[in-house]
């Protein structure tokens, strides 16, 4: 069988089980679990084999012409490079782990059928978006992601949370899909083909006419795919579906999709200098920004998804600074430890036995209730952290050294600006980073809030998809020696400068967090919850934790109230409650658009109701009354008509003669 034929199949077989389980879930309810988890785990089989026979060389490039349209052709047409076949395999080994992690997670739920059916369906999307050489054909990958997020984060309709969640994730995201679109059929007008290859060799040759344009309305889309500022906000409220799809949605697919896309159309952004600098300015906004929001969270998935997004930061600083290789190794190594720290986090809500007690406050040395989740996620947090020889450390250090790159001036056509924007913002981020990943282990592992109840051991498929994702998480750096082969870019072993600053940096933000922890939990120690606010020392954080506890209903009394021993809420200070919010993005959307749309709506609605329908019902009104007059003449009785006739006659002669003799 030809590779080509293999990687047809890859996203197709996961189409293929959504089908069927879709079609015999309520039949022959059990077949969905093997519909679910076997298509998938042939796929993750023929995406290594197609990964293996490309080996890092020369590109499979193979198409056929999908219909004719009389202007720009439309192809189904594949490309297969290194870094396609190796984040094929990234979401290969997600998406298996996501479906037999389900298994035991979702045991219960009566609506698991179409749960994995949609989850299947988002995986063959997202590998239909990394095999894909024409951009319309990619489209579709990307739409139909779109629409399975929608499904997936609403999983849990009867929630309010859940609807809205999956409502505003649709809405954001379409609403950079909208210039999106539009650049799209400006680049493949401009290119003559919306094949991939000959856009990127019309680029080259300097056919593209609006490159600055065209590359401003496409990251339109891949800020809203891939939750980069503006247009971040809709992920952290996503936590509201089940945790396997934020592991999903987080680490192989969706948001992977936005900075997939600027990698491998790297060069229609490279030709414009102004969208670089827009790129590095959004990467680093969103880099600091997104640390400091989840420094301030208390849920731990909503920790995780600013972590995201801060992460994707990273993957989109180095392809601003003009690294895609860079990029992909750190898509490829978060991928791994995100779906990891997502899945642990699956474990620790499954042992409370509910969402609610996601909270980290509450969680109370959870050490001895989940072994197998303790050991991965302390791994997978290393690893995000950054901290050698762990995997996130190679990935980061390799955008880092771009950026150093960028910033000296060895990087050909890049703005030296860009990289010191990335290199300045990714020594920031990584400093909270190793701050928020300390305050996540040590609130939840070694948490002083209430003891949960216990739910017993966790499934075995659960805690084995654990152990099977560390494995990357500690080891993938040692591919960094041969990555650079298979992304046929710039070296990725990391550099002295950057590692010794990015290292040093996540070393002082982690110590400083634990000495906050430390001082936090001895001053609660020392003074009861009832006493905090009559000491000066005792901060603002822990005087509000105190009035959470003693006046809160939802928290009922002290002894279930949050644990006020949170560093974040000392290393934030004032800070803290606007992190909290998000910077209060929401509320500002709301005042520019929302509202002004709203209210535009109401407008809309008086004038249809005071204005369109008065005129419609006044229409109507003369006619009505016309003929109200008309049916009263119509007596039936011959005297009344002939005496009216009779009348009339009389008033014409009448008439006449006056007008005959006013002539005179």
């Amino acid at each position: 069988m030809t590779t080509t034929t293999l990687a047809v199949l890859v996203p197709l077989l996961p189409f293929l089980g959504a089908a069927a389980g879709l079609l015999v879930g309520r039949t022959a309810p059990g077949f969905v679990r093997p519909l679910a988890v076997l298509p998938t785990l042939l796929s993750l089989v023929l995406a290594v084999l197609v990964a293996t026979r490309q080996g890092g060389g020369r590109a499979i490039d193979a198409a056929t012409e999908l219909t004719p349209t009389g202007s720009v052709p439309i192809e189904l047409a594949l490309y297969l490079d290194g870094f396609a076949v190796l984040v094929a395999v990234l979401v290969g080994v997600v998406a298996s782990c996501v479906q037999i992690y389900s298994t035991a997670y979702l045991r219960d739920d009566p609506r698991y059928a179409s749960y994995a059916a949609l989850v299947s369906l988002f995986t063959s999307a997202m590998l239909l978006v990394v095999y894909s050489g024409d951009l319309i054909v990619l489209l579709v990958g990307w739409e139909i992601m779109g629409i399975c997020s929608y499904f997936l984060v609403g999983h849990y309709w009867e929630t309010p949370e859940a609807r809205a969640a999956s409502l505003k994730a649709f809405l954001v995201t379409k609403l950079g899909d909208v210039p999106f679109l539009i650049g799209l059929f400006a680049l493949g007008v401009d290119a003559g083909s919306f094949r991939i290859t000959r856009v990127l060799g019309a680029v080259a040759a300097g056919a593209v006419d609006h490159p600055t344009l065209i590359a401003l309305l496409l990251l339109a889309g891949v800020a809203g795919k891939s939750a980069q500022f503006p247009l971040h906000t809709w992920l952290p409220d996503a936590m509201a579906g089940p945790t396997p799809v934020s592991a999903l949605i987080h680490a192989a697919t969706m948001v992977a999709a936005g900075v997939y896309f600027v990698a491998r159309l790297l060069p229609v952004f490279a030709a414009s200098a102004a969208a670089l600098l827009v790129l590095a300015v959004m990467a680093a906004v969103t880099m600091a920004g997104s640390a400091l929001a989840a420094l301030a969270q208390d849920d731990i998935k909503r920790v995780l998804a600013y972590s995201t997004i801060g992460q994707l930061g990273y993957m989109t600083g180095a392809l601003a600074v003009g690294d895609r290789g860079a990029a992909v190794f750190h898509l490829l190594s978060h991928g791994a430890f995100k779906a990891l720290l997502f899945l642990a986090a699956g474990v620790i809500i499954h042992a409370a036995g509910t969402n609610s007690l996601a909270a980290m406050s509450r969680m109370k040395d959870l050490r001895a209730r989940v072994p197998d989740a303790f050991w991965t996620m302390t791994v997978a947090l290393l690893a995000l952290a950054a901290i050698p020889p762990f995997s996130g450390f190679f990935s980061k250090e390799a955008v880092l050294g771009a950026a150093e790159h960028a910033a000296t001036g060895h990087a050909s056509g890049i703005p030296g600006a860009a990289g010191w924007i990335v290199l300045v913002s990714g020594l920031v981020a990584a400093l909270l980073t190793a701050a928020y990943a300390t305050r996540l282990w040590l609130l939840t592992f070694r948490g002083r809030g209430a003891e949960a109840p216990d739910h017993g051991k966790q499934p075995v498929a659960m805690n084995a998809v654990l152990w099977v994702l560390a494995v990357p998480s500690l080891a993938f750096g040692l591919t960094v020696g041969v990555l650079p082969d298979w992304f046929g870019g710039r070296a990725l072993t990391p550099t002295l400068t950057t590692s010794v600053l990015g290292t040093g940096v996540a070393l002082v933000g982690g110590l400083v967090t634990y000495g906050a922890w430390r001082h936090t939990t001895a001053l609660t120690e020392r003074y009861p919850m009832g006493a905090l606010a009559a000491h000066p020392e005792a901060n603002a954080g822990l005087v509000e934790a105190e009035a959470i506890a003693t006046h809160t209903p939802a928290y009922g009394d002290v002894a279930s109230a949050p644990d006020p021993a949170d560093p974040g809420r000392l290393l934030l200070g004032p800070l803290h409650r606007h992190a909290a919010a998000g910077f209060h993005l929401d509320a500002v959307y709301g005042a520019l658009f929302v509202r002004p749309v709203q209210a535009a709506a109401e407008l809309v609605r008086f004038l249809d109701r005071e204005v369109v329908d008065t005129y419609v019902r006044g229409a109507g009104a003369l006619p009505r009354w016309l003929g109200t007059v008309v049916r009263r003449a119509q007596t039936g009785n011959v005297q009344t008509y002939l005496s009216a006739l009779l009348a009339g006659t009389v008033v014409l002669a009448v008439a006449a003669v006056l007008v005959a003799t006013a002539g005179a």
